[in-house]
């Protein structure tokens, strides 16, 4: 099913839609996640992927308990954008010799996909509010918190030491 396809008809629709694309996305991230932290040289940044791995965990359980709330079917549709992102990751860090500059190519990556999830959460509170589903906003939102901290720490590592080290 494409977004703007004739499958989705209502706001409802689009929430049910979209919970299936970032639920696909988070199970993507839970085998991008390691490979990432195995590539990682600096063990802040290992750390901080593992760390994120396991909050990556909580959120599909998250996600399959909204499912479940708003009477759903857990399941997902392919996420063409996390694919990408993903792909463009491993093909950048495929290139990149000096492990330093590796370690600031994976924070790039990382955030990407921090990104990608935190318009994905932001939408579907809204929606979730919109549907009268406030209790599947509230479940939402802490996962929508945890993926904005984690990209304020990749910010915060990235500019005290890791793009320092990789420009030197």
């Amino acid at each position: 099913m494409g977004l703007f396809t004739k499958d989705i008809k209502t706001m409802d629709d689009l929430f049910v839609h979209q919970l299936q694309d970032i639920y696909y996305a988070e199970k993507q991230l839970l085998k991008a996640l390691p490979k990432m932290a195995d590539k990682a040289t600096d063990p802040q940044l290992k750390q901080g992927f593992m760390t994120h791995l396991d909050e990556t965990q909580v959120h599909v359980q998250r996600l399959e308990q909204v499912f479940k709330m708003h009477g759903a079917e857990v399941k997902s549709v392919n996420c063409p954008a996390i694919d990408g992102i993903i792909k463009e990751a491993d093909e950048t860090a495929g290139e990149v010799d000096d492990k330093a500059v590796l370690d600031a190519a994976l924070i790039n990556a990382a955030q990407a996909a921090e990104h990608y999830e935190i318009v994905r959460y932001g939408s579907l509170i809204a929606w979730a509010k919109q549907l009268g589903r406030n209790d599947c906003a509230a479940v939402l939102q802490k996962t929508l918190d945890e993926e904005k901290a984690t990209d304020k720490k990749l910010t915060t590592l990235a500019e005290s030491k890791i793009n320092l080290r990789a420009a030197s």
